[in-house]
Formats: structure tokens, C-alpha cells, sequence
């Protein structure tokens, strides 16, 4: 007699699959539509007609619009500025850089917050602080008319402007760099006994020489382009405080539209190459990677 035995199925759990959502295809391409579209409307229409107007007609003419007196005198302050601002904020901002990626010190924060400050703060309003410590009413008006200085509505006050809004980019620049490369090699160079100098000149220097001309290549276009505090302290008077942007302005106001497109087009030009040089530096020192 024979028992029959219980049959046993295994049964294996079974897991359950997960499918994959799918995701509408047309999602991407609306996204990527509406990004191009507004790049369109904001820059890309906007600057392909300042090149239509500028050369609207021929290249006789626009040439003809870059010899004028007015336009080469506004060419070489702008020139003038850029060469007293740019040196000026790269020693300032290898300074503030040092002290603050080598260094720890109370207020260091409050440091860095007003290096910060020509980014929050209105180029309008900083002209107006400028004109409200150097003008005629201002905290050291008397004391300048009295030693028959000027300051604002002459070139010094172009120069601090420019100085100003412009600050921020060789420090913002070095600071990373600074930290990323650490004090290893320069208290390596400080065992072997070099002093302060040789070591920021023989290790520091070149490990931060990317980042720097990164810097300085900001700060000259924001000194060339610079419009609002200039404007302020100057007075925007034709031949004498009169930079390039302030041209374009001033030639278009007087209908001279083919003059202003002209200029318009030379600093578009710079923008182009600051655009070139700063992705070139980007893929040099990988410095989106250290930020």
C-alpha cells in the first residue's frame, strides 16, 4: 500500500517589475524651445541688429564713425581706465585674496561681504556715494576745492567709479584657487629657505596664474563696459569725461544712430573675446570644477 506523499511545489517569489515612466518626448524639446526662444528675444535678435544697423551702409561709413574726434577721445579714456583700474584691483585682489584663503582673523566674513559689494549694490547708487564723499557739498568737498582738486565731473572720479564696480573679480578668482592649492608647497619653500618674497613669486604666483588672468580679463571688461557710476561722477561732457559706453548713449540721444551703432559694435566685439578668453581659461584650470 502505497502513501502518497505530499507533493511540494516550490513556488520562487516572483519580483515585480518596475517599468520605467515614460516621459512625454515632446517635454525636452518645449523646454529647450522656450530657453532658445528667450535667448532670442533677450540677446541673440538684439545683437544681430546692432551689427545691421552699424553696417547698414557699408563698411566706408562705419569706419568713417570710428575716426571722429568725439568717438577716438571716448576710445582712449575708456583705454586710460581700464589701465589705472585693472592693476589697481589686481594688487587689491591678490592682497585680499592671500589674507583671506591664508589667514583666519575676526570680521573675515564682514571682509568678504564688502568685497562682495560693487555685485548688490546699484552702479547708479555707488556714483552717487562717490559724489556724496568727493562732491562740492560733500563729507571731503570743502577740503578738495580748498587745495583746488576735483574729483567728481573730471577724471578722478571716472577712475574710482571704474575701480569700484570692478573690485570683486581678481579676489572672487584667486580666493578658490588659493584654497584648493593649500600652504603644502609654501612652507616646503619656507623649510628650504626662501623667504616671503621668493615664495610668492617662485610657488604661489604660478600655481595661481590661470585664475588671476581669469580675473583680470572680468575686471577689464567690466571696467570698458561700465555705464552707471561712470555716468554719475562724470557728467558725461563730449571730449573730456565722455568714456565709450557714455558715447552710444549720448550719440544715439543726438540721432547720430549710426555713430552709436558703430561704438556699440567695437564693445561687442570685446565682449566676444572677454567670452573667448574666459571659456579658454575655464578649460585650462577647470575652474567651474573648483568652484
Amino acid at each position: 500500500m502505497t502513501v502518497n506523499e505530499p507533493k511540494f511545489h516550490s513556488s520562487k517569489s516572483e519580483k515585480p517589475t518596475i517599468k520605467p515612466k515614460q516621459t512625454n518626448s515632446w517635454v525636452p524639446a518645449l523646454l529647450i524651445g522656450i530657453a532658445i526662444a528667450y535667448l532670442a528675444l533677450v540677446q541673440y535678435i538684439p545683437a544681430i541688429n546692432v551689427f545691421v544697423q552699424a553696417f547698414a551702409k557699408g563698411v566706408g561709413p562705419f569706419f568713417a564713425n570710428l575716426a571722429k574726434p568725439a568717438f577716438l577721445h571716448a576710445a582712449w579714456l575708456t583705454l586710460l581706465l581700464a589701465l589705472i583700474s585693472v592693476p589697481i584691483n589686481a594688487v587689491f585682489g591678490l592682497c585680499a585674496a592671500w589674507a583671506i584663503a591664508r589667514h583666519n582673523f575676526p570680521g573675515k566674513a564682514i571682509v568678504l561681504s564688502i568685497i562682495d559689494l560693487p555685485f548688490s549694490i546699484s552702479p547708479v547708487v555707488a556714483g552717487l556715494m562717490i559724489v556724496l564723499l568727493y562732491g562740492r557739498n560733500g563729507w571731503f568737498g570743502p577740503w578738495l576745492q580748498a587745495n583746488d582738486i576735483q574729483i567728481i565731473f573730471a577724471f578722478p572720479g571716472m577712475v574710482l567709479a571704474t575701480a569700484f564696480i570692478s573690485m570683486p573679480f581678481v579676489a572672487r578668482e584667486v580666493i578658490p584657487v588659493l584654497e584648493e592649492f593649500g600652504k603644502d608647497q609654501e612652507e616646503a619653500a619656507r623649510t628650504l629657505g626662501a623667504n616671503e618674497w621668493q615664495t610668492f613669486w617662485r610657488v604661489t604666483l604660478p600655481s595661481i596664474r590661470w585664475g588671476l588672468l581669469y580675473g583680470l580679463i572680468l575686471t577689464n571688461a567690466r571696467a570698458m563696459g561700465e555705464f552707471g557710476a561712470v555716468s554719475v561722477v562724470s557728467g558725461n561732457i563730449a571730449d573730456k569725461t565722455q568714456s565709450l559706453p557714455l558715447f552710444v548713449e549720448d550719440a544715439y540721444k543726438q540721432y547720430e544712430t549710426e555713430a552709436a551703432f558703430s561704438a556699440a559694435v567695437l564693445l561687442a566685439l570685446l565682449a566676444v573675446v572677454t567670452l573667448v578668453l574666459k571659456e579658454i581659461l575655464e578649460r585650462k584650470t577647470r575652474i567651474k570644477d573648483v568652484e
